[in-house]
């Protein structure tokens, strides 16, 4: 039965990831979630069962990750349904993060992603059968935001990574589904998952407002709601047939996601001439 699917979810131990988890478990569904600690997990959701799995998991460490999808599927003896929800915010402006910020950012919410991707996508492509959700952002489709430079580039990758996993995957019936959440109401702005670059530099005085602002306006006031976004993941998988390939969810994202177009389509009119002239 659907309901009796084993899904893997990253970044389980908070805010999308253990709304998710915790609507999963409760509907009926086998769950594996992995955390960077195996407690986070335990903690708010109980310990190993027939229907749930916690893992402790460094998405940078490939062989790990690996490890991680063979014991879910020895646990469960099957899997259906990846989330690659697990990231973190890196502030800062392109100029004052550095190249160790920079890497490590990616390695968690691009390389990560590859990873798990890696190791699951054998089971999924053999049984002909599954959906992969890449959760980016609202930031993986625009990027004009002062001081989220890195972050909006690792999500921008995640963007185009997740259109070609779709046109890759589609011969062999596994469904992908690219997720840009605008802002939801969790621990995503706390210190905990918003980094602050080591160096900042006085002289964006843009980006510190824009940091100032998402500290102490934005947090705890975020207009989406985690739970709605869970269960529509849910939906989503459940309903069959053919699934979205682009979800914007959060009436910002859509917002956001509509003016991006129209400035495109502008800008496409007003150099049409420009940009067809190169041709041979």
């Amino acid at each position: 039965m659907q309901n009796n699917a084993v899904w893997f979810v990253t970044g389980a131990s908070k805010g999308i990831g253990l709304v998710l988890v915790k609507q999963l478990l409760k509907r009926g569904y086998r769950v594996a979630a992995t955390s960077r600690s195996v407690s986070d997990l335990t903690e708010p959701l109980g310990t190993k069962s027939d229907s749930f799995l916690p893992l402790e998991l460094e998405l940078s460490d490939e062989g790990a990750v690996a490890r991680a999808i063979r014991a879910t599927h020895e646990h469960f003896g099957s899997l259906q349904v990846v989330v690659n929800n697990a990231g973190y915010g890196q502030f800062g402006t392109v100029e004052e993060t550095s190249d160790e910020e920079a890497r490590r950012n990616f390695d968690v919410n691009v390389f990560g992603v590859l990873n798990v991707l890696r190791a699951a996508l054998p089971l999924l492509r053999e049984q002909g059968a599954g959906h992969v959700f890449n959760v980016s952002s609202i930031g993986g489709y625009v990027g004009a935001f002062s001081g989220w430079g890195i972050y909006c580039a690792t999500k921008f990758a995640l963007s185009g990574l997740t259109e070609a996993l779709h046109a890759d995957l589609s011969p062999f019936g596994v469904k992908v589904t690219l997720v840009y959440p605008g802002y939801f109401r969790t621990s995503f702005l706390n210190a905990s998952s918003m980094v602050q670059p080591k160096h900042p530099i006085a002289a964006y005085e843009a980006a510190r407002a824009s940091q100032q602002q998402h500290e102490q306006a934005i947090n705890g006031n975020q207009p989406g709601d985690p739970e709605r976004l869970s269960q529509v993941l849910i939906d989503v998988y459940e309903r069959g047939g053919e699934a979205p390939l682009h979800l914007f969810l959060g009436s910002d994202a859509v917002s956001l996601a509509e003016a991006k177009q129209a400035q495109v389509q502008r800008a496409i009119a007003e150099q049409r001439p420009i940009s067809v002239s190169t041709d041979f």
